[in-house]
């Protein structure tokens, strides 16, 4: 069969500026169709919600689907599947029909799926009821379900203890599923497919994806197994791997903190067999956005698999942040190999001085969109007797912002020089002892809607 599916998910679809998340990434791969004759169960929705360009494409993927079944078998010059595997037709919408039995005929096959209008509701139950019922009366060992469907369950009774007695049979299920607003829920499909479920199941929101999903899976079914499998994954430039779980199968190493390969002698060969890799990143970037997790991956074996992985986005919401002063720039001195002292000019300092630098944050909070703020931190220093000297003051303007409600403004990196010889709360001459301050901070708004009496009121 070969690679049966690939998959890559991550743990959350939302974190924030710094946050971090888990990655996986999963594959799937069983032997060679020929060797190994497989029934295949082919059960697609027609319910009403696939009106249209979904059951339009739905259709020119089931019948790509058993075109590259019927060539991997050998039976493509004769027009049917070969080497003793069959194929199915399930449909279901209130219901389910078998609209054919387990079999050969390629052309039989694809006027079943031809023949199929969208109406109804959606009764999933039933759909693996009426499939495991078909697998059950053959007598090749390997059996597949192949679940395609674009919407929630309407009718009939909970599918999954269906769906999970067909598995307890030694059904394997995968699930292709048509995402939307009010499409299919992934994660009942996972519920539904074999495990893992990452690597038995797909989704897409595009219908005109369809054709691809049904004649990757077909394609990788009837490869051997995969041998000398090698993945390359290369993480966003705004995220880092922070660490990594060892691989259910195969070796993973990492050299740099946004290059992970993992490498895996051998998959499926000789039965179904799957493979997860589990690793963790975070966004280190000060953007926030809808972002990409990998800036690529790329997957290669001796067997020519060919083996795409999704490229799942998350949402990184920084809030806002003000950086009002800069890091002094500095500057180079170039000291020659054996010279015993160096003479260096360095310009103009600016009321800085050497000594301890405070450096505070601040949030302030609900600053609403289009109204600068006028900031002021004033640092004090405090003596045993909790008397306050003057150490600073800083008036900062916090831009305005077009977020489209109020939010919460951090300021970063406010800086103070607080000499050592004027301290004040520690011993007297000495250097480096605990000093005691304290920080105020005000804060208004600088733009407001007020206006002087502009007409006299009449009462």
């Amino acid at each position: 069969m070969g690679v049966t599916n690939s998959n890559k998910v991550i743990s959350t679809d939302r974190i924030d500026c710094d946050g971090s998340l888990k990655v996986t990434l999963a594959l799937t791969a069983a032997p060679d169709i020929v060797s190994n004759p497989t029934d295949i169960a082919l059960v697609l929705d027609r319910s009403g919600s696939m009106t249209g360009s979904p059951l339009a494409s739905m259709k020119d993927g089931a019948k790509t689907f058993i075109d590259i079944l019927s060539e991997a078998t050998g039976g493509a010059q004769s027009g049917t599947i070969g080497s003793g595997s069959h194929i199915a037709v399930v449909s279901f919408a209130d219901t389910a029909i078998a609209d054919t039995q387990l079999i050969t005929s390629v052309d039989a096959l694809k006027a079943a799926v031809d023949a199929l209008t969208a109406g109804g509701s959606t009764n999933h139950a039933d759909a693996f009821s009426t499939a495991t019922e078909l697998l059950e009366a053959s007598s090749v060992p390997s059996k597949v379900i192949v679940l395609f469907t674009d919407g929630k369950t309407t009718v009939g009774p909970p599918p999954a203890p269906v769906a999970a007695a067909a598995r307890a049979k030694g059904i394997t299920i995968y699930c292709i599923g048509l995402v939307g607003t009010d499409g299919v829920d992934v994660a009942t499909l996972d519920n539904w497919a074999t495990a893992p479920s990452a690597t038995h199941v797909a989704v897409t929101p595009d219908a005109a994806d369809l054709e691809e999903l049904f004649a990757e899976l077909a394609a990788n079914i009837s490869k051997p197994g995969a041998t000398n499998i090698v993945i390359d994954e290369v993480v966003s430039p705004d995220f880092v791997i922070t660490s990594m779980l060892p691989p259910s199968k195969g070796t993973a190493t990492t050299s740099d903190n946004h290059t992970i390969q993992w490498k895996i002698a051998s998959l499926g060969t000789t039965a179904s067999e799957s493979a997860t890799l589990e690793f963790f990143v975070r966004h280190t970037a000060q953007t926030p956005g809808t972002k990409k997790v990998n800036q690529s991956i790329t997957y290669s074996d001796k067997e020519g698999n060919k083996v795409t992985f999704p490229d799942p986005l998350v949402s990184v919401d920084c809030g806002i942040v003000v950086n009002p002063e800069e890091c002094p720039q500095p500057v180079d001195v170039k000291v020659d190999g054996c010279s015993d002292a160096v003479l260096v000019d360095l310009g103009d300092a600016w009321l800085e001085s050497l000594g301890r630098i405070i450096q505070v944050d601040v949030t302030v909070k609900n600053v609403c969109p289009g109204k600068r703020v006028a900031l002021a931190v004033i640092l004090t220093e405090v003596d045993d007797d909790g008397m306050e000297y003057q150490r600073g003051m800083k008036a900062i303007t916090i831009p305005a912002h077009d977020q489209p409600g109020c939010r919460d403004v951090l300021v970063r990196c406010i800086k103070f020089v607080v000499p050592e010889d004027l301290d004040v709360s520690g011993v007297p001459g000495a250097m480096c002892n605990p000093r005691n301050f304290r920080v105020r901070f005000i804060a208004h708004n600088i733009d407001t809607d007020y206006r002087c009496c502009e007409a006299a009121l009449t009462l």
